[in-house]
């Protein structure tokens, strides 16, 4: 008896052995184990003593979803819905490796509750400073079965201890995340900033000038994911659409008005508006003959108009009657109450506070300087998350309200610049219609044309199509206007407005591999192997006769 019951304790180990076997054979790594992709860091950038964003670029480390509940020195992987403040927080709290967030190639299917949610935590993020490293990448099949399999990973957590053992041990697979760049992180402090500046002259001698702006950067979680279309590509199509309706309107020598209309395009926006600085700097303490030295009537800067049924002009401080702000605004209203009355208008006041260390809107830069301007936005807040999005895509545009925004804009203007209120015009007169309207083919032309390429700052003086870009809006700003000016603003090592810092788009690999607890498994199975192997040949005459008689006692 003693010797059948240790035949078949035998017996029982070679069956366990066999069927690990067929797991290990089941569960065995496919062929193409690795893949390699593209991942897009975080900004880091000092805008003067401030440091911003993440410091950290290197990744090794095994990829994790963020429902585990240990993420210390692992990779979490992250979807759009997944990425909320708690969650990133938490990442930080626990000292995670790395944070990869997946973001769809097209995200006009996505909710809106989604989308916003993101911009929330992704604008508090920018906030923040982290060495954890912080990717963005582009979702795909291979990318998008890793995440299922970590997701399911650790929604298998919730099994009891044994089978979750076992199972790691056997049948499941990790991925290894890697940055295959080791080089250090390097400052970029030889950043140049473009400002395009043209005039349309007026009639008369020494007519006011109307300054009309926009910033034409972008600004996202990361750089070369940021392609801004309504912040600002919304506001520098408008302007590049005014200026074609107004050239129309100047080409004419009866039809010109008693005003200069000064067009810029500033770079720099997304960081306290330096490029604005530099150029106001530029012309009114070293140029000897600048517009800007003589009568400016006021300065419009466009910012945000792609969307929304609200309009809101933001002063730094209340118009007083009479001037040429208060009468703008005046038309304005007009213009909207008249012909576009579901249109929300107001105007917020807001005081210049030299003590913070970012402007909220561009024209506080020319506040500073004792001009008087103002913004018009859809957007109410200046610190409004849609400001600053990789979100911020064509899908977050409506070129109807675009339209409508550039209408309002113009029609008020000519109203105000040919004083037709006061010869008795009706407020529902359209002069720019016919030969001068408004056209949506040209709109989406230049919004297709802005959103081509992410137009952050530190990328702008280094790319080949981001060169191409600024050439294309000097091209349009020539073709409409006079006296067509291109600055380049280098910043000075020693005392830097603003450092940018490299390695913005890393190479990343995946690899499939086997979590460690398999290898002390597979050491236990080949240990067990080896074992029976051993006892088998020096006993092979017992364990033969045991097997012998077990055959006959069977027959």
């Amino acid at each position: 008896m003693c010797s059948r019951s240790m035949t078949c304790r035998s017996l029982r180990m070679v069956a366990m052995l066999l069927l690990s076997a067929h797991l290990l054979h089941a569960s065995a790594l496919p062929a193409a184990s690795s893949y390699g992709f593209t991942a897009y860091r975080m900004q880091q950038y000092n805008l003067q003593q401030e440091k911003h964003g993440c410091h950290g670029a290197m990744v090794v480390a095994e990829a994790r979803s963020p429902d585990d509940s240990s993420l210390t020195r692992r990779c979490v992987i992250m979807k759009l819905s997944d990425f909320t403040i708690d969650r990133f927080l938490e990442s930080r709290r626990q000292n995670a490796a790395a944070v990869i967030i997946l973001i769809p190639q097209n995200i006009s299917n996505i909710s809106e509750d989604v989308i916003q949610g993101f911009m929330v935590t992704e604008s508090e993020a920018l906030k923040m400073e982290t060495l954890m490293p912080v990717y963005v990448v582009l979702e795909d099949e291979q990318l998008l079965c890793m995440y299922a399999e970590v997701k399911h990973a650790a929604a298998t957590k919730s099994a009891s201890i044994l089978i979750r053992v076992l199972r790691s041990m056997v049948t499941t697979t990790a991925f290894q995340i890697l940055v295959n760049n080791n080089s250090p992180i390097k400052a970029i402090t030889d950043n140049s900033i473009i400002t395009l500046e043209g005039v349309l002259p007026g009639v008369g001698d020494d007519p006011p000038t109307i300054v009309i702006t926009a910033h034409y950067d972008s600004f996202g979680l990361a750089p070369w994911l940021s392609y801004g279309a309504d912040s600002n590509g919304s506001g520098v199509t408008i302007l590049l659409e005014l200026a074609r309706l107004f050239q129309r309107l100047y080409s004419d020598p009866r039809n010109k008005a008693p005003f200069h209309l000064l067009f810029s395009l500033t770079g720099g926006g997304k960081y306290n508006f330096i490029g604005t600085k530099r150029w106001l700097a530029e012309n009114m303490d070293h140029a000897e003959s600048s517009l800007l030295h003589d009568n400016v009537a006021f300065v419009l800067c466009l910012d945000s108009l792609g969307s929304g049924d609200e309009l809101f002009l933001h002063v730094s401080r209340p118009s007083k009657p009479k001037t040429p702000q208060f009468n703008f605004i005046q038309q304005l209203e007009e213009v909207i109450s008249s012909r576009f009355p579901w249109v929300k208008f107001a105007t917020i006041h807001k005081k210049i506070n030299l003590q913070e260390s970012t402007l909220a809107w561009e024209h506080e830069r020319y506040g500073m300087r004792h001009i008087l301007g103002f913004t018009l936005s859809h957007l109410q807040d200046p610190r409004s998350e849609r400001r600053g999005s990789i979100l911020d895509t064509m899908s977050q545009v409506d070129i109807r309200k675009l339209k409508r925004n550039a209408v309002i804009v113009a029609e008020a203007l000519v109203r105000y610049m040919y004083n037709l209120s006061d010869k008795g015009s009706p407020k529902e007169l359209q002069v720019f219609k016919g030969s001068l309207d408004v056209l949506d083919s040209r709109l989406s032309a230049l919004m297709t044309m802005l959103t081509s390429v992410p137009r952050a700052t530190q990328l702008m003086d280094r790319e080949p199509q981001h060169t191409v870009l600024i050439n294309s809006l000097e091209q349009e700003f020539r073709r409409h206007l006079q006296q067509v000016y291109r600055h380049t603003f280098r910043q000075e090592h020693r005392d830097a407005d603003i450092t940018f810092f490299d390695q913005m788009k890393q190479p990343m690999m995946m690899y499939r591999v086997k979590p460690a607890a398999f290898d002390l498994f597979l050491g236990g199975c080949i240990a067990g192997y080896l074992g029976l192997v051993s006892y088998a040949i020096q006993n092979f005459g017992n364990v033969y006769a045991r097997l012998k008689a077990v055959m006959k006692y069977k027959q």
